[in-house]
């Protein structure tokens, strides 16, 4: 059976390894393709739009995921990785964006691994059913 915090779970660590291969590959596109500049996808309205895509995202999945396992830790891990996100944005320096980005990314992507890894064992566990 499929729940949704699976999903979603896969859903927000595919939004971060996609921001992360942003981050890093773009500016190699740009220097390798200069018609990839005509797609606008360097500028700060993608990797805002990338954000508000994978917040709400990551939030549910997190809180579905911690509602059933009971593994809080995982809330603090998720959300500091969401902040390197916010971070990221709001700073006007390209070098940190960059970075944050990445961790943040990197954070999310094992916050919810780890999320999607307790909940199969939940739902594994017969002694866990209700």
């Amino acid at each position: 059976m499929i729940k949704i915090e699976n999903i979603t779970d896969k859903m927000a660590i595919t939004l971060s390894v996609a921001c992360a291969i942003h981050c890093l590959v773009m500016p190699l596109l740009l220097l390798l393709l200069p018609n990839f500049v005509v797609l606008q996808l360097n500028n700060e309205a993608y990797h805002t739009a990338m954000v508000l895509i994978v917040l709400p995202t990551s939030v549910f999945a997190l809180f579905m995921g911690c509602k059933q396992h009971k593994r809080y830790r995982l809330l603090f891990i998720g959300f500091v990785g969401l902040i390197f996100l916010v971070l990221a944005i709001s700073l006007g320096n390209e070098f940190w964006e960059k970075v944050l980005t990445l961790m943040g990314s990197a954070v999310i992507a094992g916050g919810h691994y780890w999320n999607y890894r307790l909940c199969q064992q939940h739902t594994l566990c017969h002694r866990c059913e209700d």
